[in-house]
C-alpha cells in the first residue's frame, strides 16, 4: 500500500494536492492550432500565473501542502539512474518527432538542458524552430526536417501541452492507488507520461498500485472519477471515458491488478451515462460534491438518468452489472447511505446565468473540507446561491484561468485527504 496517497472522498479535509503552474506552454499556442490543442482562447500568461499563484496560496492558507507536477517529475527523474534518458526517448516518440536526424537534433537539445526542472518545463512548453541551433549532418534545412502545415508554414517542432494545468485528468487518485489514464485526445494523452514516471520512480509514490494503465485499450479521464466514500466510486460514461474502461477499472479494483495483485477498498462503482457533448465533457461538469449531503449540478441533468451499478461477481474476474434508471438525487443518496441529498443548480435556476456560468465552470468546485469550497470569482450568481446555502467559499480570481475551460476541481489532483 502506498504511504503517499490517501483519497477516499471528495470532501474529507484536503492535506496534499498536486497542481501545475501554467508556464510557457501557453505562449506556444498558435491561434490557428487552438482547436487541435483543445483550447477556445489564449490566456494571458502573466495574469494566469498570478491567479494560479493565488489559488495555491488559498490552499496553503487552509493547511494544504501544494505539490507541483513539474517538481515531482524532476524529483522522479533524478531518483533513478537512466530515468531521464528513458523519459526523453519516450517523450520524443510521443511528441511525434519524425526521422532519425530530427530525433537526434531534439535529443541533443533536450540533453543540453542540465537542470532537470527546466528540462521538464521545456517538455511541457514544447519546442519551436527558433529555439534550435544544432548543426545538421545532412544538406537538409530545419524547415525540410520539420515540414509544413496546411498553410505552408510550421513554427513548432514539438507541440506544447497547454492543458497540463488541469492536473485532474491525466491520472486520478482512488484510495491508495492511481488510475493512470489513457486520455481521449492525442494532444492530452501526452500529459499522462508525467504520471507514468512519477508513479514509477518518485521515492514517495513509486509503490502506488495502478488500477488503470495508460497503455490500456480504452479511454478514461480523471474528471470522470469521483470518490464518494472509501468503498464507493462514481465514474462518468462520457465523451472522454468509455464504458469498457470502467469494466477494466472495476476488474482491477475488485479482483486485483494483473501486475501486482493489489486490491482496492472500492467494492461498488456507479457508472453514470451522461450526454456526449462539450458541455458535459466530464462527470465533474455534471455534479460535484461540496458537503456531506450537497452537490453542485448542471441544471440540464435533472430527471431520470441511466446508471449502472458494478459490484464484484461470484467467479474470479467477474463484474456484476445492474442497470438502475433513477434520478440523480436518489442514486447519490443511496450511494452515500443518506435519506436525501441536496442538488444546487449552477446559475441558481436562471437559464441565461446557468449557461454562462456553466461555461465558466460554475459547478466545478474543489472541496477543501465539508462545506468549504474553492470557486471561481467570476461565477457571481452561482456563488451567491452557495453562500445562501451556508457554504464557505474560497474565491479564486479567474479572468484568465477560466479560458482553458476548467475550474478549481479541474486544476487540482488531491494526493491526501484526512478521513
Amino acid at each position: 500500500m502506498s504511504k503517499g496517497l490517501n483519497v477516499h472522498s471528495e470532501i474529507d479535509p484536503l492535506k496534499k494536492v498536486c497542481l501545475h503552474r501554467p508556464g510557457e506552454e501557453l505562449l506556444n499556442l498558435p491561434a490557428e492550432d487552438l482547436e487541435t490543442l483543445l483550447f477556445d482562447d489564449i490566456p494571458f500568461l502573466e495574469v494566469a500565473q498570478q491567479e494560479h499563484d493565488r489559488f495555491a496560496e488559498i490552499l496553503r492558507e487552509q493547511g494544504v501542502e501544494v505539490l507541483y507536477l513539474e517538481k515531482l517529475m524532476a524529483e522522479a527523474l533524478d531518483a533513478a539512474d537512466g530515468a531521464r534518458e528513458e523519459f526523453t526517448n519516450q517523450w520524443i516518440e510521443e511528441a511525434d518527432i519524425r526521422g532519425n536526424e530530427m530525433k537526434r537534433v531534439v535529443k541533443e537539445y533536450l540533453d543540453s538542458i542540465s537542470d532537470t526542472k527546466a528540462f521538464v518545463d521545456k517538455t511541457i512548453a514544447g519546442i519551436t524552430k527558433a529555439e534550435i541551433d544544432m548543426p545538421l549532418s545532412s544538406t537538409k534545412t530545419l524547415d525540410d526536417l520539420v515540414g509544413a502545415d496546411a498553410d505552408g508554414e510550421s513554427f513548432l517542432i514539438a507541440n506544447p501541452m497547454p492543458n497540463t494545468y488541469f492536473t485532474r485528468d491525466p491520472f486520478a487518485i482512488v484510495g491508495h492507488g492511481v488510475n493512470l489514464n489513457r486520455m481521449f485526445s492525442v494532444t492530452r494523452n501526452r500529459e499522462t507520461i508525467y504520471g507514468k514516471y512519477i508513479f514509477k520512480y518518485h521515492p514517495d509514490y513509486c509503490d502506488s498500485p495502478l488500477w488503470y494503465r495508460r497503455d490500456s485499450a480504452f479511454h478514461t479521464e480523471g474528471g470522470d472519477v469521483l470518490n464518494l466514500n472509501a468503498h464507493t466510486l462514481a465514474v462518468g460514461i462520457s465523451q472522454r471515458t468509455q464504458a469498457a474502461a470502467i469494466d477494466t477499472m472495476a476488474q482491477n479494483m475488485f479482483w486485483g491488478t494483473a501486475q501486482t495483485g493489489d486490491v482496492s477498498e472500492i467494492d461498488t462503482i456507479y457508472a453514470f451515462n451522461i450526454p456526449n457533448s462539450r458541455a458535459f465533457m466530464h462527470l465533474d461538469t455534471v455534479f460535484t460534491q461540496i458537503d456531506v449531503d450537497k452537490f453542485t449540478i448542471h441544471p440540464n441533468i435533472m430527471g431520470t438518468l441511466q446508471v449502472f451499478k458494478l459490484t464484484k461477481g461470484n467467479a474470479q474476474g467477474e463484474v456484476k452489472i445492474e442497470e438502475m434508471n433513477d434520478t440523480l438525487e436518489h442514486v447519490l443518496a443511496k450511494a452515500l447511505d443518506l435519506d436525501a441529498v441536496k442538488l444546487i443548480k449552477c446559475g441558481g435556476g436562471d437559464p441565461i446565468a446557468a449557461s454562462r456560468e456553466q461555461w465558466n465552470d460554475g459547478s466545478n468546485t474543489l472541496c477543501v473540507a465539508p462545506g468549504k469550497i474553492c470557486v471561481y470569482q467570476r461565477n457571481t450568481v452561482s456563488n451567491d446561491v452557495l453562500y445562501k446555502e451556508g457554504l464557505e467559499l474560497l474565491v479564486v480570481p479567474s479572468a484568465e484561468l477560466s479560458r482553458g475551460r476548467g475550474g478549481p476541481r479541474c486544476m487540482s489532483m488531491p494526493f491526501w485527504r484526512e478521513g
